[in-house]
């Protein structure tokens, strides 16, 4: 049933909205393509596993996910982004790729390669709309990831920090001249992203009941694609995109096959960025007048 399908693609792709979100409030404030949010992503999932498996109420063991991976993004952004910030823009992201192998090499030395059962949080109730099934886990990841989204939306517009952070975006030394206190700002972003995908992972682990040391990988490359698919930049494109590439691979696995799914989710991508390079609700290069 199609609509079913339709169904399922949208509670994946919440997942890789949170995911799409972190990377876009990276590069569309910082101009930094963070390549460890895959590494927080898995933290945020396996954290959570490890403090339930020591006996900690699972509200306690996200908490500790959450601050673990808060830690390492600040960690991230006093050791990569601050340090490189005056070189080439690809100093910062390949130290952050660096990250990433650390997290995911320190997860396989003490949790091993294997895919490890994550506890079931959520009892196994299902709504019935309609003849469309939704489970209680797709459901909460769904409302938690719009929550999120709209939530960051209203701040970045509407309040006072919000139009420090956009100014950040916008132009970093005007910022600074207009007296916004860059170094205060800069370390909260990061700590945002970090908050957003670390939940993501729990999330991740909470539908799928499984974690391992490299489930941010695949995810990671996901959300990158649903960031440019819906416009670098854009809140809300990444959201649409997140949901796009989650339609796309949940209907690629029903109707064509699982050995398909990338070819037709970047497929989809590639063929945006050649309609429309700058994404679906991306705006083009301003282009400077002689």
């Amino acid at each position: 049933m199609i609509a079913q399908q339709l169904v399922n693609g949208l509670m994946l792709g919440a997942i890789y909205v949170l995911v799409a979100v972190s990377f876009t409030l990276s590069i569309g404030i910082l101009n930094f393509l963070n390549f460890s949010i895959p590494g927080l992503f898995m933290v945020g999932g396996m954290v959570t596993w490890i403090l339930i498996g020591k006996g900690l109420h699972w509200s306690l063991a996200v908490l500790g996910a959450i601050a673990a991976a808060g830690l390492v993004a600040l960690a991230v952004e006093r050791l990569s982004y601050r340090r490189s910030q005056a070189r080439e823009p690809e100093v910062p992201l390949v130290s952050s790729l660096g990250f990433l192998v650390l997290l995911e090499n320190l997860a396989l030395v003490g949790a091993g390669s294997d895919q490890q059962a994550f506890p079931a949080l959520v009892p196994d109730f299902n709504l019935r709309i309609a003849g469309l099934v939704i489970g209680g886990a797709q459901l909460i990841s769904l409302a938690v990831a719009l929550a999120l989204v709209v939530a960051i939306s209203l701040v970045l517009s509407r309040t006072s920090l919000g139009r420090q952070v956009r100014s950040i975006a916008e132009n970093r030394e005007t910022a600074v001249i207009l007296g916004i206190d860059v170094g205060r700002l800069v370390p909260a972003i990061f700590l945002l992203s970090a908050v957003v995908t670390a939940l993501g992972g729990v999330l991740f682990a909470l539908n799928y009941l499984q974690v391992s040391p490299f489930m941010g990988e695949g995810v990671g490359f996901k959300g990158v694609a649903a960031m440019i698919l819906g416009g670098m930049g854009s809140i809300w494109g990444a959201v649409v995109g997140g949901l796009l590439i989650g339609l796309t691979e949940v209907l690629s696995i029903t109707y064509l096959g699982a050995d398909v799914v990338n070819v037709t989710v970047y497929g989809l991508l590639l063929a945006v960025m050649v309609l429309r390079p700058q994404g679906l609700f991306g705006r083009p290069p301003a282009r400077e007048k002689l």
